[in-house]
């Protein structure tokens, strides 16, 4: 074959490999892959040694996206394993948000590129005009690791020791929160997804917006051979797996589920509703920041009525008081068909996670809350697998015993405040959400 056939058909094998390698981004729902593994791991002292053993044993690249980058020493063992890495010749690229990690971005900026290390703020904050800026109040709350296409974690752990919180200094208790270490060709689209992160905050634009805009230009193939140089997809991708017709869907069984501003703007929050209708016998969810749109509060009701136990975990340690005042202003209506809700008490609560009966489980960085299901830029992976749903049950009801319930006789009937705080927490996320720019009913 001479050099310009072998050209001829590298190129038709890359024209056909794209569409599949992206197929889960073009799917509005949550598309499943099987042959993975999936562990479970409880806050940052089980995370940060985890995601440091796989750095160190990196050879090509890494790609990391985080809200907050905090330069505290449990921090700081990530950033050291991330330096080493990239003295030693690995590609490192970290995403952080420019206003989740203002308090120590110029800090581990400095340490990171000082290494090597390619570092791109997610919509820097230089003053209060930065806010005025279109979109500024849509952050990137991701938390997702990837080394070498073949280790991902992905949870709701930002870099930052669990008993440090930077509103209200240290804590004797590590918070509670979670992340997954994943394998497997689940594995590809949280790359995909990092890598678009950092090519975002580096660049200023998304692959998937330079996509959009290649159709309607004219000349679409230099631009997608541009496009694939700058963003790097790896159109091994599609060997891998993991597409809506793929073969082998034994356990486990798992999607990485984003909720964005393009295609995926509601696929996390019909995922759980979708899961929440079909339970028969449990749910647990688990979320600091809750306060469920009118769909997500119908799937919760009718499950309670059915005679699904529908626990909630919420915090009990509040951090911040209107986000409370939000998650408390929906009890009464909760409460009354039945859903138990527990405030977690002994450290503060960051998990985002949740199952349904014995079967399907998810772990992320999205709340429920609208900015996290309309706003920010969030990540979960879900899984379906009883062994997986197991261990994370025996957590949550752990956890559960060691909170505070909240019964009704002790909460007590609706009065006119509880009706009025409820309508100014509704007028304050309808403008909040009008002037981040979210459309739709909540």
């Amino acid at each position: 074959m001479n050099e310009t056939a072998r050209q001829t058909a590298v190129n038709r094998r890359a024209r056909s490999s794209v569409p599949a390698a992206l197929a889960w981004y073009s799917q509005r729902r949550a598309v499943f892959s099987g042959g993975n593994e999936v562990d479970l791991l409880r806050g940052g002292d089980e995370l940060f040694p985890a995601m440091c053993a796989a750095i160190a044993h990196a050879h090509h690249e890494i790609w990391l996206a985080t809200y907050i980058y905090h330069d505290d020493e449990a921090a700081r063992t990530v950033t050291r394993a991330l330096a080493a890495a990239a003295l030693r010749g690995v590609r490192v690229r970290v995403a952080m948000d420019g206003f989740g990690s203002i308090a120590s971005l110029a800090s581990v900026r400095a340490e990171l590129e000082a290494a090597g290390v390619g570092v791109a703020v997610f919509r820097p904050v230089h003053g209060w005009w930065s806010w005025l800026q279109p979109g500024q109040l849509r952050r990137l709350h991701q938390k997702l690791c990837v080394v070498d296409g073949e280790i991902a974690f992905v949870g709701g752990i930002n870099l930052i020791d669990d008993r440090l919180d930077i509103r209200h200094g240290w804590c004797e208790e590590p918070r509670l929160d979670y992340a997954v270490r994943l394998r497997g060709p689940v594995v590809a689209p949280v790359e995909q997804t990092a890598r678009a992160m950092w090519t975002r905050a580096w660049f200023g634009r998304d692959w998937r917006d330079e996509l959009r805009d290649m159709v309607a230009s004219p000349a679409p193939v230099v631009r997608m051979r541009r496009l694939l140089r700058r963003v790097r997809i790896s159109l091994q991708d599609a060997r891998r797996g993991g597409g809506p017709g793929a073969a082998d869907m034994r356990p486990v069984r798992a999607a990485f589920v984003v909720r964005d501003n393009l295609r995926q703007r509601r696929t996390i929050e019909r995922s759980y509703i979708e899961a929440l209708w079909s339970a028969g016998e449990r749910i647990d969810l688990v979320t600091p920041y809750f306060y469920p749109g009118r769909e997500f509060r119908r799937a919760l009701r009718h499950a309670a009525r059915r005679g699904v136990q529908v626990r909630l975990l919420l915090q009990g340690k509040v951090d911040y008081r209107f986000a409370a005042l939000a998650a408390r202003a929906v009890y009464d209506e909760l409460l009354a068909h039945g859903v138990r809700i527990f405030e977690y008490t002994p450290a503060f609560l960051h998990a985002k996670v949740a199952l349904v009966d014995g079967d399907w489980a998810t772990v992320g960085s999205s709340n429920i809350d609208p900015l996290s299901l309309l706003v920010n830029l969030e990540a979960n992976v879900m899984v379906r697998d009883r062994g997986f749903v197991t261990k994370l049950a025996a957590q949550l009801d752990a956890a559960i015993a060691d909170s505070r319930e909240i019964t009704v006789p002790e909460w007590g009937a609706p009065t006119l405040w509880s009706r009025v705080r409820r309508a100014g927490v509704g007028w304050c996320a309808l403008v909040y959400l009008r002037v981040a720019g979210a459309t739709g009913r909540y």
